[in-house]
């Protein structure tokens, strides 16, 4: 069975996690899925695309078990090459959030333009309580989405946060009770939908290249720094404590 399923239904392509006996959690198959989906040219048809997911949990983040089994290795990381994919995607991308959205999962929402999430959904970066540290990458899309003062709730804390709090804070477009999430995607989507082709393209390339203003910040440095935490042993204790379900025993090495 595939895990990422892809739909074409009139104006509107839906890209689906279909993994949810592990929670979505993102492997190599799935990472190669999702970048094979926005990396290529939209259908002339299409308006608008929706990432949903199967099962109760949206995106558990990346696969721990193959972390640990097969390490990231240096410069840009598959996530990141994917959420740039999502990102630089010419029409409008939709993210439709059932449940929980965790690490990987969190950024791949924000990496949406417009998410729409069910009230009892939880979201968050939980990276610096297993010995990780998010990327420029990632963290820049935490800053333009979120600002500086919740980047660091969300960041530093590591802690999940209601889908409420989320859109109080700004970094959601839309809630809604789980019995009416469809109806409120659908109501979005068919909004987008409805709109001039031409002009949906425009504006999306108009705001994502305003928002590239910060690649140019030097941040070599802050890289050596993440990727230090993401080869020390703490990470590796931390990610193995995860899947144990303990507390991890940090040493700062």
């Amino acid at each position: 069975m595939p895990v990422i399923k892809v739909e074409q239904s009139g104006s509107v392509r839906t890209v689906t996690l279909a993994r949810p006996e592990k929670r979505n959690a993102l492997n190599t198959e799935m990472l190669d899925g999702l970048y094979a989906a926005f990396h290529a040219a939209p259908d002339r048809a299409e308006r608008v695309a929706v990432i949903r997911a199967e099962g109760p949990v949206f995106c558990a983040g990346i696969d721990l078990r193959e972390r640990l089994e097969k390490p990231a290795g240096h410069g840009e990381s598959p996530i990141e090459i994917v959420l740039d994919a999502i990102e630089h995607y010419p029409l409008p991308v939709v993210a439709v959030v059932q449940g929980d959205a965790i690490a990987g999962g969190n950024e791949l929402a924000l990496h949406a333009d417009f998410v729409v999430a069910a009230t009892t959904a939880k979201f968050g970066m939980s990276l610096a309580q297993i010995g990780l540290a998010p990327t420029w990458f990632l963290a820049k899309k935490m800053i333009e989405v979120a600002g500086p003062v919740a980047s660091r709730e969300v960041l530093l804390l590591g802690d999940p946060i209601s889908a409420e709090r989320m859109h109080a804070l700004g970094l959601i477009a839309r809630i809604a009770p789980p019995s009416g999430l469809q109806a409120a995607a659908t109501s979005l989507i068919e909004r987008l939908a409805a709109n001039a082709p031409l002009s949906l393209r425009a504006i999306k390339a108009m705001l994502v290249r305003q928002m590239r203003y910060r690649d140019g910040i030097p941040h070599g440095d802050v890289e050596a720094l993440v990727e230090a935490a993401r080869r020390s042993a703490d990470a590796k204790e931390g990610i193995q404590a995860r899947l144990e379900k303990r507390t991890p025993r940090f040493g700062g090495e």
